[in-house]
């Protein structure tokens, strides 16, 4: 059974940076892609950035020079470094893993940006 743990969320003022982990219960290469998503209430689960298992990356439009997606496969660990943040980054972010047929969501962690 695969779990993903999702930590750092939080409450932070425009501008300002957060860190997001998200620790596997087996090494990240072993999956095809890892990556985060969000959900602002109201809306759809949005991409936020993905990791390949050959360490390629990928992000939304919206967050692009301000997010970064990097692993510590030592600690069966992605994170996702937030920088410059915004209200409209207000939202639940989740990790996700593939490999293979199967798709595997964290709980979830609150980010919260005030204005």
């Amino acid at each position: 059974q695969v779990q993903l743990v999702e930590a750092g969320g939080g409450l932070v003022q425009a501008g300002g940076s957060l860190r997001l982990s998200c620790a596997a219960s087996r090494s990240t290469f072993s999956f095809t892609i890892m990556g985060w998503y969000r959900q602002a209430p109201g809306k759809q689960r949005d991409l936020v950035a993905t990791l390949t298992s050959g360490d390629i990356t990928n992000y939304a439009d919206s967050v692009k020079g301000r997010f970064t997606i990097t692993r510590d496969n030592a600690k069966n660990t992605v994170y996702l470094q937030m920088t410059s943040l915004k209200p409209e980054d207000t939202a639940v972010y989740y990790c996700n893993a593939v490999s293979g047929w199967h798709i595997y969501w964290g709980q979830g962690t609150q980010v919260t940006v005030s204005s």
